[in-house]
């Protein structure tokens, strides 16, 4: 399918992982021209390896970090995928720390805030933009040991939100993607720590995890970076030219609820 992407130019954060590694890649074979970014400069090296692509390593978690990479790559482009994330701390949520939810908060949230802020007004200003922030199913089904990222990404979404409303009639469009228990270095952390504090392999933890945490996930497996990526690269489209302020579900039926 022809998305209408060629010469458009894409800014991609959390280029170094696996959704935003397999978004980039999308985007490169439609045309789009990539900057990357990413906090982890080893992943990101491999990235610049396989993509022609512009890449910057940087901290987005703080304002300076998100000025001071803006500042090396420009302001002006047309789209913006937002897919940096942590899953931050877990545990009981009365017992979580300022230092617990300002990690979860500024990496997840803010960083999203700080860049739209830069180049949003580009975008409207030329009458067309496309955004997509990576969300997951913890926006609509908030788990209680997960709740410094419930609430990040809970406002990411709110934020997508409250954005398309404002601009999308001027030719921004703003959406999110919401994943569910993918196969990615930040859920291979979950598991393996799982793993070790259970005394068993990655393969059992993800199994016991399936079973206990996530019975309403109806393909009993994680999914795969491939299997998103494909939702973001077409939100960013020409395709998508009338879908905005949405939440695009890829989990495997794992949120228990009607969507409407």
């Amino acid at each position: 399918m022809e998305l209408g992407l060629n010469g458009k130019s894409a800014l991609i954060t959390g280029a170094g992982g696996g959704i935003g590694r397999c978004t980039a890649r999308l985007l490169a074979a439609e045309g789009a021209r990539l900057t990357l970014t990413d906090k982890d400069d080893e992943t990101l090296a491999e990235v610049s390896k396989e993509l022609d692509a512009t890449c910057v390593a940087a901290d987005l978690s703080s304002t300076k970090g998100a000025e001071t990479l803006i500042g090396k790559v420009g302001h002006d482009f047309d789209i913006f995928v937002h897919a940096a994330g942590v899953t931050g701390a877990k545990g009981d949520p009365i017992k979580m720390s300022d230092e617990d939810w300002d990690h979860a908060w500024h990496t997840d949230f803010m960083s999203a805030v700080r860049l739209t802020r830069l180049v949003a007004p580009g975008m409207i200003s030329r009458g067309w933009g496309r955004m997509v922030f990576v969300t997951s199913e913890n926006a609509a089904q908030p788990y209680p040991d997960e709740t410094v990222y419930n609430v990040a990404k809970t406002g990411l979404l709110s934020f997508a939100k409250s954005v398309a409303m404002a601009h999308s009639g001027k030719g921004l469009l703003v959406n999110c993607v919401a994943p569910a228990f993918i196969e990615t270095p930040m859920t291979d952390y979950m598991m393996d720590t799982k793993a070790e504090a259970e005394g068993t392999s990655r393969d059992e933890a993800i199994e016991g995890f399936l079973e206990s945490d996530r019975p309403y996930l109806a393909l009993k497996r994680r999914g795969k970076p491939e299997e998103v990526a494909p939702a973001i690269a077409l939100l960013c489209s020409e395709r998508a030219s009338f879908v905005t302020g949405s939440n695009w579900r890829v989990d495997g039926g794992s949120v228990g609820s009607i969507q409407l």
